[in-house]
């Protein structure tokens, strides 16, 4: 049976390609594996897949892969038009638990596999991992690539319910990591140590990749002559697990003492995760004046042109902040808290400052360090560009993440 015949009305397709060039040709000897290689991403979410994954799979059509990508259908989709992708429709629910759903979700993806046949399957974030490496052995898969970018909702938590939810995550993971041919993605050294301290799965199948990468030509240092109000921004999804609260308490403790500061949150609630700050609470906080809320903004180096400190009090289950490598990239300091992948990015005293979780006296004191130090602030920028420059590159999880591919395949 032919792929269109197997895909028809229940996993539709879109299919347009266009000529790319972004692999240089000394690194294409080293990435490309055979011709036609076939390649599919399994994501949860359209929009993730094109703000974290996209440029890697267009550098994997330039290095002579056939890309696809399967994601939910949403508002984003149309994007990945003439990218150079083939888009194949995913129903499942991000944070859906019902089992006879979650059986069809399941079964779909299964159906997935044996009509499209990939030689290699990269599956980014908890469902598509667990259900996608169970469905990879049972059609035959031959490789699977396991993307971990964050521990998630279940370890941002301390309580009876937390540990038992980290439990369950760690048992399903226990389940389904058992792909002969598989290497399992961590974007940080903490949560390499927890997955190859466990016994069901070799160490050597864990490799560190930092995150997504950062596009150092499009964020960059910008000469600024600000000067009065320093401009405070917060940059994420909106969840109270991001410290989202703390930040909000930080900037009552800096106006209490007069600082001229302006605290500013930028992103929006995701309805789908159970720490999802209501838009009622964040227009509260607005209109009391502590912050000012500026919803989601697309064009990231212009905000950060705009902006002398960013902050990330999250104690959410990080892999690598995506914000806190583009703000670096950008020449900025930064105050985040002592955490699994923001101490990755961060050294406390060098290029930011580091917090402990939940403390919004402690994080309103290293706040005001800065606020009051423009000297220290331009001296922890300069040395936080320098330090994004090596591993954190988009070129250089690029390159990284492809020849991974290819030592999978031959």
């Amino acid at each position: 049976m032919g792929l269109d015949a197997c895909v028809g009305a229940d996993i539709p397709v879109i299919n347009q390609r266009v000529k790319l060039g972004r692999v240089s040709e000394s690194d294409q000897a080293t990435t490309a594996g055979r011709p036609g290689i076939r390649l599919l991403f399994v994501v949860n979410h359209a929009g993730f897949f094109i703000s974290h994954r996209l440029k890697l799979a267009l550098a994997a059509c330039d290095a002579g892969y056939d890309v696809h990508v399967a994601t939910p259908r949403s508002k984003h989709v149309p994007q990945l038009q003439g990218t150079g992708v083939t888009w194949h429709e995913l129903r499942l629910s991000r944070s859906g638990m019902n089992p006879l759903a979650e059986w069809r979700s399941f079964r779909r993806l299964c159906q997935l596999y044996r009509c499209l046949r990939p030689d290699v399957v990269h599956h980014v974030t908890s469902k598509p991992v667990l259900y996608g490496t169970i469905a990879a052995r049972i059609t035959g898969t031959p490789a699977v690539v396991n993307a971990i970018s964050g521990m998630g909702h279940a370890y941002a938590g301390d309580g009876l319910i937390a540990r038992g939810l980290r439990a369950a995550v760690l048992a399903g993971y226990r389940f389904a990591l058992r792909h002969p041919r598989m290497r399992l993605i961590v974007q940080n050294r903490d949560h390499r140590q927890l997955f190859a301290s466990l016994r069901w799965i070799r160490a050597a199948d864990v490799v560190v990749v930092p995150g997504s990468g950062v596009d150092l030509r499009r964020f960059v240092p910008r000469p600024t002559n600000r000067c009065g109000t320093v401009r405070i921004v917060l940059a994420s999804r909106l969840l109270y697990t991001k410290g989202v609260a703390d930040f909000v308490a930080a900037a009552r403790l800096l106006h209490q003492r007069g600082l001229d500061v302006r605290c500013v949150l930028v992103g929006e609630p995701d309805p789908d995760n159970p720490a999802s700050i209501p838009a009622t609470v964040l227009q509260q906080w607005h209109t009391e004046g502590v912050i000012d809320y500026c919803g989601r903004q697309e064009e990231m180096p212009l905000v950060f042109a705009d902006t002398d400190i960013v902050c990330l009090p999250t104690y959410y289950g990080e892999g690598i902040p995506k914000v806190l490598v583009e703000a670096a990239a950008c020449g900025l300091p930064i105050v985040t808290t002592d955490w699994p992948g923001c101490r990755e990015v961060v050294a406390h005293g060098h290029n930011g400052l580091l917090v402990p979780i939940r403390n919004p006296e402690a994080l309103a004191a290293a706040l005001e360090t800065l606020a009051r130090d423009a000297a220290l602030r331009q001296e922890m920028g300069r040395r936080g560009r320098a330090r994004i420059e090596g591993e954190y590159s988009l070129d250089s999880v690029i390159y990284r993440t492809l020849v991974l591919y290819r030592e999978l395949v031959t």
